[in-house]
């Protein structure tokens, strides 16, 4: 891997790593010793990414609210009980 060590990358410059990876393998230039060792790496910036992800999406929380609209605390957000996005105009 060409900088940092794999455990001080954030999730951001894993990604870029990652695509670069991506962009070479796809290009089709890089010999096979090269590709294997690409693709090895590869693996680990998808697996760090990964547990990037499931370690932020931990930490989301969900206000939760009384009755009134008032809000009265969070708790973990839960991922498939929420309602998808939609934008204000979108909402008639």
């Amino acid at each position: 891997m060409d900088a940092a060590p794999l455990d001080t990358l954030s999730f951001e410059d894993a990604l870029k790593r990652l695509e670069a990876i991506v962009q070479r393998l796809e290009g089709g230039e890089a010999s096979l010793e090269d590709s294997i060792t690409l693709y090895t790496e590869g693996q680990s910036l998808k697996a760090h990414c990964e547990t990037k992800l499931k370690s932020a999406s931990a930490r989301i929380e969900a206000i939760q609210q009384n009755d009134s609209g008032e809000a009265i605390g969070t708790k973990p957000f839960d991922a498939a009980a929420a309602q998808p996005f939609a934008p204000a105009s979108a909402k008639q």
